[in-house]
């Protein structure tokens, strides 16, 4: 445990590739195989579940410190973060023991004793917590909490750390990548299976790692190239997903490696008529008389795990592919695209499933036109794939891209702001944005990104400086500044105030030239419904 929350520090650290790149190949190659497992499974993004709410921890920190519980809420305010005020408190208030005296717990028994507690009795919860709190140094402390919160996020992506454990072992990071793809779980085992040069026995679900897009800039389009060496489809709004047909079973991979298997069984049933050692890259869409309906009708079916008859009529869905990556066993992501494509129409032909149709265009002028008729059609826009494009694991630089239709934007007033977590837990950087309704305010978005570093100092310090209430970490402001808001799409919503939820809401720009007044009303905003 002590090798991976100084990797974790060392990561937090620092925004320099290659000195993540080394701590974590430093980590691989040091920690015992048990303990390097779960540290990569971390660092691919995985967490466990939380075992104790939030709230519990709080009233335990304040009865192990003797701290009120009023000041325990104040400092959680104030820091932003539960599992940095657990270590900071614990480091003021009790005799510490001092790290390199530290008895150090494997990181592999650490996460095994969570799982233990999940459910247990409250007063075994506590006296554990307690035992480990009060024995840990503060980097273990905080490590500590953040697992058993279920809110350990590690600053690198899933790929940075395939990249580190390919560099450490000596495998190709294409085949790295590969074998971490799916249901890998953490073992000492599974640990010493990814590093081994000869290739491994893959499991019949294994999905292949995504080829991604780059987004193209609508300025200079004709940067990458001749538009005739790209072959251009719709860019679908729906789940990306692969589709696996082997050994006479199918599986359902979204890009964020979820089995989706059960929630979509009307795709399953026609992966059945698909050959074995099949796997499609495709879109899985609400489909609706003989076109692509919102997505607001596919959210519907995304939680349901096992949908009923009537939801399955009210929202059908298909799987419309886009690639064909294997075809009888044979891995045919090193073929150029065209010939992939060639053979995706063949097996579609004789199958259930319709490819995504390409865009006939021979210049940039008139893949513009298609681009700007993609509202209309309820797609987002345009993707576009150089024909001779092998599938990459990851974005390639000037294979493919996507050529979004320009967002959607309004101008909205700041009425709350709340404090941000992690490097922003001291700045107020989370606004609740809204328009006029009459001579009302009324919340449309909530808007986390978009400022630069110096405009977020610069609002912070203004937020504090015009705060009309504080309603514990939310603080209401003068309605004074604008923001220029962009999103995605927007659909009416009877769950919200407003009457309308926005998809992607992000802060466009900060209007300092632009008085409250003259922001977006309500009945501007519900007018761009159906656009």
């Amino acid at each position: 445990m002590r090798q991976f929350a100084a990797l974790y520090a060392q990561l937090d650290a620092t925004t320099s590739t290659s000195a993540k790149l080394a701590a974590m190949q430093r980590y691989f190659a040091d920690a015992p195989p048990a303990d390097a497992a779960w540290g990569l499974y971390f660092l691919l993004g995985h967490r466990l579940k939380r075992v104790i709410p939030p709230t519990r921890l709080r009233d335990w920190i304040s009865q192990l410190t003797g701290l009120s519980p009023a000041l325990v809420e104040d400092s959680y305010a104030h820091v932003g973060d539960l599992a940095e005020t657990v270590a900071l408190l614990l480091d003021a208030r009790l005799d510490r023991i001092a790290p390199d005296q530290a008895s150090a717990p494997p990181l592999h028994e650490c996460v095994a004793l969570l799982q233990s507690l999940a459910g247990a009795d409250p007063d075994l919860q506590r006296d554990t917590v307690f035992a480990w709190w009060q024995q840990l140094p503060f980097e273990q402390c905080f490590l500590f909490t953040k697992l058993l919160t279920g809110a350990l996020r590690v600053g690198v992506s899933a790929g940075l750390a395939a990249r580190a454990l390919a560099a450490q072992s000596g495998v190709d990071v294409a085949v790295m990548q590969h074998r971490l793809m799916g249901e890998w779980q953490p073992s000492a085992a599974a640990f010493t299976a990814l590093q081994a040069v000869a290739p491994a026995q893959q499991s019949p679900s294994q999905p292949y790692p995504f080829c991604l897009a780059q987004p193209l800039d609508d300025a200079a389009p004709d940067a990458v190239g001749p538009a005739d060496a790209f072959l251009a489809e719709w860019k679908w709004d729906g789940i990306r997903g692969q589709l696996i047909r082997r050994e006479g079973q199918c599986w359902l991979w979204s890009r964020g490696e979820e089995l989706l298997n059960g929630r979509f069984p009307e795709i399953e049933a026609a992966a059945a008529s698909l050959p074995d050692g099949c796997v499609l890259d495709g879109e899985v869409l609400a489909w609706k008389d003989g076109a692509v309906a919102p997505f607001a009708l596919l959210q519907t079916r995304i939680g349901r795990k096992a949908p009923g008859k009537k939801t399955l009529a009210d929202a059908p869905l298909i799987f419309m592919p886009y690639d064909l990556l294997e075809l009888d066993g044979v891995d045919l992501r090193a073929q150029p695209l065209q010939q992939r494509r060639s053979a995706l129409a063949a097996l579609c032909d004789r199958s259930a499933f319709t490819p995504s149709p390409t865009i006939d265009a021979q210049n940039w002028d008139a893949l513009r036109a298609q681009r700007e008729q993609a509202r209309q059609r309820g797609v987002e826009g345009l993707m576009l794939k150089r024909r001779d494009s092998v599938y990459g694991a990851g974005r390639k630089a000037g294979l493919w891209w996507k050529w979004k239709v320009d967002a959607l934007t309004i101008d909205c007033v700041l009425v709350y702001a709340q404090a941000g977590h992690g490097r922003r837990s001291n700045l107020y950087t989370d606004y609740t944005l809204a328009v006029w309704s009459g001579d009302a305010l009324v919340p449309v978005a909530k808007a986390y990104s978009g400022l630069t570093d110096a405009d977020l100092v610069a609002m912070d310090r203004w937020i504090r400086a015009h705060t009309l209430e504080k309603f514990g970490p939310v603080r209401s402001v003068e309605p004074l500044q604008v923001f220029e808001i962009a999103f995605e799409g927007i659909q009416a919503s009877p769950r919200h105030k407003a009457g309308v939820a926005l998809r992607f809401p992000r802060i466009a720009r900060w209007r300092q030239d632009k008085p409250a007044a003259e922001a977006d009303t309500l009945d501007n905003v519900r007018a761009l419904i159906g656009r």
